[in-house]
């Protein structure tokens, strides 16, 4: 074949160098290996950009890549790494079309090393105690007997088994809602956040148990990451962490409302005992039942008091009233037959002024009364004559008369 055939027949497959780069960028950002990766090496060249993007090499033993964090993601590292820490660093793959090359687009960064880890641990939380997320003020109480308790572990840990175990003994009447999660390694800060965030909204919960098993003190190291941290002050529900040990202290220990060295010493301290809340039902009733006798016998004491005083009020009132009652009566009597002596003096005058006037007077002196046929008084003797009938009444008893003679006959 020919050299201009040769190049004839490749002719269809040639891709320029933008098709060619856009290709590689496909193939790598479509492999789920190279998307939400976690990668660990040491840092070497870091810097920390004006622009507010950071970049570096995360080397192995024998490889090297280059790394870019923007300026977008920093704002969680309260911590920034230096040259020789070990780290574990989050993120994806992908293609800088530009310099055709690839590199590491980190989301978070984790320091590994003991040392580095300490620095970072120490860094954080001098920064979040600064904005008062350890203030003993914010931490909320612990209910005595809730209804409902949510546990954030891993479903498949000694953590749940412990506390399920202990809220078995202490108190199998309290639901619970166990809401997985990662609890160690790179995953665990976005899967304990989130587990947090869920149990926040869940109905009827009271509180929130956040659980792991033993482990290294690296296993630890996910509780001291500012996203826990930050999720359990933020969470609305009462949070008792159960992740150190007893030499160990996390900072979302720090943040919690109570903080307990192991899973099953959390569960002691959120599920009540049934038993002692038996005796202590006992006991208050026991209690309740004394002081309302007490109460009822102090109130019948006092009623008794009342009574009494009521009684000797009542008799006092009465005597007073009928002192009053008794002088009233005895200065109406007095008024009265003053009145009444007053008042037979008045008709003892009226009459005998009446009797000094009345015609029985005149009759008891002599005189007498002469009334002609008809009844009328007869006042002088020129209202009869001879012949009339009359009828005379004196002092005592009356007699009928005929005129023989009157001064008025005709002679």
């Amino acid at each position: 074949m020919k050299p201009n055939n040769i190049f004839t027949a490749v002719s269809s497959n040639v891709q320029t160098v933008d098709e060619l780069s856009a290709n590689i960028r496909a193939a790598i950002t479509g492999s789920p290996l190279l998307r939400g990766l976690a990668a660990r090496g040491e840092v070497q060249n870091f810097k920390r950009h004006g622009s507010g993007h950071v970049y570096f090499t995360l080397a192995g033993k024998e490889s090297r890549i280059a790394a870019v964090m923007f300026r977008s993601n920093t704002s969680g590292i309260a911590s920034w790494p230096t040259d020789g820490d070990d780290v574990i660093v989050t993120g994806n793959i992908d293609v800088y079309p530009k310099g055709g090359t690839y590199q590491l687009y980190a989301t978070r960064i984790m320091p590994i090393g003991i040392g580095a880890q300490q620095r970072a641990k120490e860094e954080l939380r001098a920064a979040l105690e600064r904005e008062g997320l350890f203030d003993i003020r914010h931490k909320r109480p612990i209910p005595k007997c809730p209804s409902k308790v949510a546990v954030v572990t891993s479903p498949t840990g000694a953590a749940l088994q412990d506390i399920l175990e202990v809220s078995l003994k202490r108190a199998p009447f309290i639901d619970i809602v166990v809401i997985p999660a990662t609890v160690q390694g790179v995953d665990a800060p976005l899967e304990v956040s989130r587990a947090l965030a869920a149990a926040g909204h869940l109905p009827d919960v009271q509180c929130v148990i956040v659980a792991r098993g033993g482990g290294s003190k690296d296993d630890l190291s996910p509780f001291d990451d500012e996203l826990i941290v930050r999720s359990v002050r933020s969470c609305p529900l009462p949070v008792v962490t159960g992740v150190g040990h007893q030499i160990d202290k996390s900072l979302a220990d720090l943040a919690a409302d109570m903080a307990l060295p192991t899973p099953s010493a959390a569960a002691e301290t959120v599920f009540p005992d049934s038993r002692e809340i038996t005796l202590l039902l006992a006991s208050n009733e026991r209690l309740a039942r004394s002081r309302t006798e007490r109460a009822i016998e102090r109130s019948d004491e006092k009623l008794a008091q009342m009574n009494e005083r009521l009684l000797l009020n009542i008799g006092e009132l009465f005597d007073s009233h009928e002192k009053f009652l008794n002088g009233a009566l005895s200065d109406i009597k007095k008024h009265t037959l003053s009145s009444v002596k007053l008042t037979e003096a008045s008709l003892a005058g009226a009459s005998a002024a009446l009797h000094a006037v009345s015609p029985f007077a005149a009759l008891g002196r002599g005189f007498s009364i002469c009334r002609d046929a008809e009844g009328k008084a007869i006042r002088n003797s020129a209202a009869v004559k001879s012949g009339d009938h009359i009828s005379i009444q004196f002092h005592s008893g009356s007699a009928e008369a005929d005129i023989t003679v009157s001064n008025n006959d005709e002679v």
